[in-house]
């Protein structure tokens, strides 16, 4: 159709024929406001978890570096302590549905969205948290969507059916991939896509440099050591009472609290006696301020201590970011922390436990299996040999660092093709 028009001005052109020229024009002209299309994005699942809400800026960089045309409505669980401030700050042009009200009806800002959007997409996270609202999607539009980046440990026979429908699913570590292509559906697309999180690009330099002036830390001489429960307190932080199964796993963790504190501990004690450089302890949820606190801080030996800065505070991804892009490294149990320190070009050591999602295995997907263990099955000296490999070869380690987050962009590139096409 475009090279007819285009034969047609060349035509009317030879021939002087300006008046013909100008409606072909104003028709061309248009056409770039035929193809602008919206997204309905599901995210923001809580923000306990800064890597929670880290998937959601994440999303928005890759819409902005790959679909800057594209305006994309967030549809949230929940966005408080300061996190729908940070977002309009970071992604102005962002529109967030207010009324949230799904159960029992949907809102008429719901309404407009399902109406105006042209696609839905499901944002990263530890399953498909968001399946009844894509499901709704579905039953009412029949328009495109698809999940980027979840893992997958049990998929129901509702779920497989929906999809079946998807045009896309992407999962984030290749044992979620593979069990989701043994159950051969018929979604078109079923490939691998990094958590939206590596993409997560937002930074506060002056708190960090505030905070490091405050705690008395210099750039680049420093680690960042997260520590975790077996399993997260959910329904403690979210004021619930908890069921059977809560229950169940606050004994687990009660189990294994101390032994893996205890590894961490080790490796603490062990980079403090050979670098003689210091230890931030971090939260990446919430109760991780008093959790670091009780079993990392407090029982290391005094001489260590002095080495040693407790963070008492909770923050948001823009500061954490921006502090651990001044250390030098970062160990953690949790997943998203060393995501982030990646995305700035900082080297992480993922301490995996069992009891957390497939997620781990991002580490190999992404060529950093060096820098994974399983605590369970590795004693506290490799983790430290591994992180002093680190600091005694810095240059080597930057450079895996860099290798890997080319290997990410261009895996990120292509996922973006995909959901372009589905938007065509």
């Amino acid at each position: 159709m475009i090279p007819q028009r285009r034969n047609f001005i060349k035509q009317a052109t030879a021939i002087t024929a300006l008046a013909f020229l100008a409606p072909v024009m104003e028709v061309l002209s248009a056409e770039p406001a035929r193809k602008k299309h919206k997204v309905l994005l599901r995210s923001a699942w809580q923000t306990i978890n800064i890597g929670d809400i880290g998937h959601t800026f994440g999303v928005l960089k890759l819409f902005e570096r790959y679909l800057p045309q594209v305006e994309v409505i967030l549809w949230p669980n929940t966005l408080d302590r300061g996190v729908d401030v940070l977002l309009q700050e970071s992604f102005p042009k962002l529109t967030i549905i207010k009324d949230l009200k799904f159960r029992g009806g949907m809102s008429e800002e719901l309404q407009n969205a399902f109406s105006e959007c042209t696609l839905m997409l499901h944002n990263s996270g530890p399953y498909v948290a968001g399946y009844a609202n894509l499901q709704a999607w579905w039953d009412q539009t029949k328009k495109p969507f698809g999940v980027y980046g979840v893992s997958l440990d049990e998929v129901s026979t509702e779920l497989k059916e929906l999809i079946n429908h998807a045009s896309f699913f992407y999962c984030r570590d290749t044992e979620s991939l593979r069990y989701l292509k043994s159950m051969s559906l018929k979604c078109p697309v079923q490939e691998f896509a990094p958590d939206a999180t590596f993409a997560i690009d937002v930074q506060n330099d002056l708190k960090a440099d505030q905070y490091l002036h405050h705690t008395g830390m210099k750039k680049a001489e420093f680690i960042c050591v997260i520590p975790r429960l077996r399993y997260t307190p959910n329904w403690k932080l979210k004021g619930k009472v908890p069921t059977d199964e809560d229950k169940w796993r606050d004994e687990v963790s009660q189990l294994f609290k101390e032994k893996d504190a205890l590894k961490f501990r080790q490796v603490i004690i062990s980079w403090v006696k050979e670098t003689g450089l210091k230890v931030l302890l971090c939260p990446e949820v919430t109760y991780q301020v008093e959790f670091s606190k009780e079993t990392l801080f407090d029982p290391l030996p005094d001489e260590i201590k002095a080495n040693v800065v407790w963070r008492d505070s909770f923050w948001l991804p823009d500061e954490a970011a921006s502090v651990y892009a001044r250390s030098l490294a970062l160990v953690s149990a949790e997943p998203h922390s060393p995501i982030m320190a990646i995305a700035d070009g900082i080297p992480a050591i993922h301490v995996k436990q069992p009891s957390d999602t497939k997620k781990g295995q991002m580490w190999r997907d992404i060529g950093l299996q060096d820098w994974y263990f399983l605590i369970d099955e590795t004693p506290a000296a490799e983790i430290t040999a591994a992180l002093l490999e680190i600091y005694h070869h810095y240059p080597v380690a930057l450079a895996k660092v860099e290798k890997a987050k080319m290997f990410l962009e261009k895996v990120q590139q292509d996922n973006f093709k995909v959901i372009k096409r589905c938007l065509s």
